[in-house]
């Protein structure tokens, strides 16, 4: 049997390095130049206790993990489920083969207004012990509330939000339940054919049997620099990919074979975010893959899906070598009104950034931008978003090594590591920044204001640690402004899921969108964040995902609008 350059690739190792289980260049860190000078006045500090964020998440073995399944971790979310302007949080969690500790479950915390939270986990029907993997959110029936699907090791399930403070799982009833155990990894949901129906994109990472997978150390794919460890992603099979298509009716219909994301094979799929990234007015999917080329599914406008990745450069890096893409931040770092994208990848490697050109066609910019000082850790959870509120989005990704047993034998490899900041000099080029804050081994994070003080703050899954909390102190006196935008549609999907919003200020112009799914296997704040520096006055161009376009001009900073499809601003 003849195999695809891919498949031969998952089943013999990427890039020539079929001695571990997962790709990584082995590349040294680019030499630092010389400090900017410029100050860097976003501040973070750790929360996550005093707000009440105190039940530690649970992911396999502490001190060793035999299985790929125990490493990986789970994402977090940003929501506001009831709908009161405040952004509440939902935190997966995992479990352990020896069983799970009393108390595990997934949690949703209710913001209290006052900088704390309340677990409201059993009273919206949310307990749930298992391997979870990841979240993303939409309102998939148009009634105004954000629904959740969560994808697991075992069974996927959606969850319908009530609108009375509870959920409800509808997986069976929705056509959504699976009749095999499968390793759910990315998924999203995208109005595909711009119907007003928010359909759903699955992706799965690795075929996971413990009954079949070798031991550590038991072949080249279960060692990392001579220490035997858990084997894969390589030398495993891979997972497929699924598109349901939404009836209208509460049910999904599998249309992963007519739309011809099922043809894309041989990758290992990991975060999945849908944006427009050749800006023709119909959400394409990216999905950033483990060890294997990553994969971008454009969109015909005609219900089928291209797969364009290798193509159009984001792919592979511009070695042409394969990574170990695990998380996704989407955004316009250079304010030209397209879509970037900022990747994430396995320790002895650079992350990724790859600029668009506007057509959808990408280069990679790593070492131009600055990002190749970097090749110390593992990345994961990441975003493009300004931090600092001076008008151009900042890189911001959280780290954690997969291999407790590593730090043993080999101590420049430790496996709780730090939060990284590459802040935006505004001329192409990022320069990192250190954080004061504890290191873990974490996996994914969302962004947004839960605090509503007009910037943006980050929360972090650690594994078999509370999550972390940063909120953003910056100082008023800096006289930077901001502006938040809200979409509501009508024609289109309510939660405006794939809208965008380029906002004009001060000569500047930069696009964002709104996503289900981003950063690592998380959902990020919907209300889209602009930092204006002294601008306080914009112009805003929204397109709806139904197509339609409307402008609103002379727009005041410092607050949080909604705009309302064919409406205006409307609060």
């Amino acid at each position: 049997m003849k195999r695809t350059r891919r498949e031969l690739l998952a089943l013999a190792g990427a890039g020539g390095l079929a001695g571990q289980g997962v790709a990584s260049r082995g590349v040294k860190a680019v030499p630092r130049g010389k400090a900017s000078g410029i100050p860097f006045h976003a501040k973070f500090v750790d929360v996550g206790e005093r707000a009440g964020l105190r039940h530690p998440s649970v992911f396999g073995g502490v001190d060793a993990k035999e299985y790929i399944v125990e490493t990986i971790g789970c994402g977090v979310a940003f929501i506001d489920y009831d709908n009161d302007g405040w952004l509440d949080i939902f935190v997966l969690n995992g479990t352990r083969f020896a069983g799970a500790p009393a108390g595990t479950t997934n949690r949703l915390y209710k913001n209290n207004r006052d900088g704390t939270f309340t677990d409201v986990t059993e009273k919206a029907g949310l307990v749930r012990t298992g391997w979870a993997s990841a979240v993303c959110a939409g309102d998939f029936n148009n009634n105004g509330f954000p629904d959740l699907f969560i994808t697991y090791w075992g069974q996927n399930v959606l969850y319908r939000n009530n609108g009375d403070g509870t959920f409800s799982d509808v997986t069976q009833e929705a056509g959504l339940a699976g009749s095999a155990r499968r390793w759910g990894a990315g998924c999203t949901f995208i109005d595909y054919d711009r119907d007003g129906k928010l359909d759903l994109f699955v992706t799965e990472y690795v075929d996971f049997d413990p009954a079949r997978v070798p031991k550590p150390g038991q072949n080249s794919f279960c060692n990392w620099k001579g220490v035997p460890v858990n084997c894969g992603p390589l030398g495993l099979p891979p997972g497929r990919h699924w598109l349901y298509h939404n009836n209208g009716d509460g049910t999904f219909t599998d249309v992963s074979v007519k739309s011809g994301v099922a043809k894309a094979k041989g990758s290992y799929g990991m975060t999945a975010v849908a944006g427009d990234f050749d800006n023709d007015g119909w959400p394409d999917i990216y999905v950033a893959c483990d060890s294997t080329p990553s994969f971008l599914f454009r969109n015909n406008h005609d219900g089928t899906f291209s797969e364009v990745a290798l193509e159009n450069g984001v792919a592979l890096n511009e070695d042409g070598m394969e990574q170990a893409g695990m998380g996704i931040g989407v955004g316009d770092y250079d304010l030209d009104g397209s879509l970037d994208v900022f990747k994430t990848h396995f320790a002895d490697d650079t992350n990724v950034l790859y600029r668009n050109d506007g057509k959808g066609n990408f280069q990679d910019m790593t070492i131009k931008s600055g990002l190749g000082v970097e090749t110390r850790f593992i990345g994961w959870g990441a975003g493009m978003v300004d931090l600092d509120n001076d008008g151009y989005p900042d890189l911001f990704y959280v780290t954690g090594n997969v291999y407790p047993e590593v730090e043993r034998k080999l101590r420049q490899y430790a496996y709780k590591t730090p939060r990284i900041v590459f802040r935006n000099l505004g001329n192409g080029t990022f320069e990192e920044f250190p954080l004061d804050v504890a290191p873990q081994s974490s996996r994914g994070c969302a962004f947004g204001d839960f605090d509503n003080d007009g910037d943006v703050d980050v929360l972090i899954w650690n594994m078999d640690a509370p999550p972390t909390l940063l909120r953003n102190d910056l100082p008023a006196s800096l006289g930077r402004h901001w502006i938040k935008v809200k979409l509501e549609g009508v024609t289109s999907n309510r939660a405006a899921i794939g809208g965008r919003v380029t906002c004009f200020y001060g000569g500047k112009k930069q696009a964002q969108e709104v996503m289900s799914q981003g950063s690592f296997y998380s959902v990020n704040d919907w209300r889209l964040h602009f930092g204006l520096g002294p601008v306080k006055v914009v112009d805003l161009e929204v397109r709806w995902p139904s197509g339609k376009k409307e402008t609103v001009k002379g727009v005041a900073a410092d607050r949080l609008i909604t705009i309302r499809e064919g409406q205006g601003i409307v609060g």
